[in-house]
């Protein structure tokens, strides 16, 4: 069963498809726009409408279909969230204007321990509020369940299974936010059984039914943590119809074309065929320095490699591990969020690819990709490994590149990882690399002057990708890694540390 959650454009609003599906139930996220004909497709139990930073009542104010609100009498439960309220609001005839006083950060509501919604609670609550408008008046057969000192904070009509809150219960600053959306997952009668082993049952049955009795595939495999746990449930889908292609596209960590192979062999049990199409990519990449046009590149070199190794497999298919944040960020078709940049293996992919995708873990986050992997009996070592990007060290060397800047990087990420993994830092870490920036500075070493290259060190924590704090490293390992770099990568004499967090930056420096 699942609860759809229309996304009208605010920054929290996969983080509300995560916290249902923590509580075990599908869900999937939808642009505010999608057709009724897609709503009612996925049966839904329930509606959630997301936050976001419009006005209902501006002239171009983003709405959802009309038949949400008049699909039955009484219709599925909606949950309005912030901007989701403000709509309700509108649309059934109550009023909506800009407040005298503006919420934003917390508040403390006072709440109707008899509204369903608030089952369990104590009748006060620490809240998150984000929003400048707020509600004058209740459209017909509403009550106010919830007040701020300044706002209503909450209201429903439950004859008709309507409820709506002011505040975001999906962040933690939400003192008992988790409560209130699994009350509403409540009331929608919704069982608690979406875990990794029934994805694995449910994405199985899938891959079979899209490929066929006698189709085969094709996995474009990096060895990272995402196409390994992608090939692992194609492969118990589809067992030797599937082969693995391992690409050195020459922008891959240092000896990682080697140790890749040996481990996925050894650990999975996966076929694998290894091409060396590092010279191919170069060629193709010489010159360029704008990151999208990067990207698009390697995606289409990637899928010319890929279409080769097919045509003697007789491969029909393409399995790739692509991840709902790559979706987000590449295409804006989950919302109107504007497009971050092209992942290459979603904004990068030519139009006229021959190969059929087949994307298992396109609706997932990293963290319920490890734990789809556990289930699946994917080694821990290679399920804790950090991200690593699809177009590897090309979108960490900044401005054109070249077998030399490759070099130099490598040696020095090489660094920053080992001494990052001998701190104990490691797995304590979303991700750690460093960055060759274009950027040479005048440096002394052994009473010479030198005129090298700048590395920057990038390391963050986060949950999901989609946000990212800049992790404090102790000064000590800093320390190490910089002096290593320094004294042991000869053309590199100075190195920096990037504080910034996701957003306003993001992860990756490309």
């Amino acid at each position: 069963m699942t609860v759809v959650v229309l996304d009208f454009g605010a920054q929290y609003a996969q983080l509300i498809a995560r916290r249902i599906r923590e509580q075990h139930v599908h869900s999937v996220l939808l642009p505010f726009n999608a057709p009724w004909s897609e709503i009612q497709a996925l049966e839904p139990a329930g509606i959630i409408l997301s936050g976001g930073p419009a006005s209902v009542y501006a002239p171009e104010a983003p709405r959802c279909a009309d038949e949400i609100w008049t699909s039955g009498s009484p219709g599925m439960p909606i949950l309005g969230i912030c901007y989701g309220l403000q709509l309700m609001v509108d649309t059934l005839g109550g009023k909506v204007e800009n407040a005298d006083q503006h919420e934003f950060g917390r508040a403390l509501a006072t709440v109707d321990t008899s509204s369903r919604m608030f089952h369990g609670s104590g009748g006060s609550e620490t809240v998150w509020m984000s929003h400048g408008d707020s509600v004058l008046e209740l459209p017909p057969g509403f009550k106010v369940v919830g007040r701020t000192p300044t706002a209503v904070a909450a209201i429903e009509d439950a004859g008709r299974k309507l409820w709506a809150v002011q505040f975001h219960p999906e962040v933690r600053h939400t003192e008992h936010g988790d409560a209130l959306l699994g009350n509403f997952l409540d009331l929608c009668g919704v069982a608690r059984d979406w875990t990794p082993q029934s994805f694995i049952e449910a994405q199985v049955d899938h891959i079979r039914r899209q490929v066929g009795e006698q189709g085969s595939a094709i996995c474009g495999l990096s060895g990272g943590v995402d196409s390994s746990v992608a090939a692992t449930l194609v492969h118990r889908a589809l067992g030797e119809r599937l082969t693995c292609v391992f690409v050195d596209n020459g922008l891959l960590r240092r000896d990682e074309f080697q140790k890749v192979q040996a481990t996925l062999r050894d650990r999975l049990g996966l076929k694998i065929i290894a091409v060396d199409a590092s010279t191919r990519f170069l060629s193709a990449l010489a010159g360029v320095t704008d990151p999208e046009q990067k990207r698009k590149i390697i995606g289409r070199v990637f899928i010319e490699v890929f279409e080769e190794a097919a045509r003697p497999l007789h491969a029909d298919f393409l399995v790739q591990g692509t991840l709902y944040p790559d979706v987000i960020e590449s295409v804006s078709v989950k919302g109107p969020s504007a497009v971050i940049k092209s992942h290459h293996n979603v904004g990068g992919l030519p139009a006229n690819m021959r190969l059929k995708l087949i994307e298992p873990l396109r609706e997932l986050f990293k963290d319920e990709v490890r734990r789809v992997g556990a289930d699946l009996g994917v080694d821990q070592e290679l399920l804790q490994r950090q991200p690593f990007p699809g177009p590897g060290l090309a979108v960490r060397i900044l401005g054109e590149i070249s077998a030399e800047k490759i070099a130099l990087l490598q040696a020095a990420d090489a660094i920053a990882i080992e001494e990052i993994k001998r701190a104990g830092w490691y797995t304590r870490l979303w991700q750690s690399f460093a960055v060759l920036l274009p950027v040479r500075t005048v440096g002394v070493m052994g009473d010479l002057r030198t005129y090298g290259y700048t590395c920057a060190l990038r390391a963050v924590h986060s949950d999901d990708g989609m946000t990212a704090d800049w992790a404090q490293l102790p000064y000590e390992l800093l320390a190490a890694i910089s002096n290593r770099i320094v004294n042991e990568v000869p053309g590199i004499n100075r190195v920096v540390y990037d504080i910034s967090s996701k957003p306003p930056a993001t992860i990756e420096w490309e």
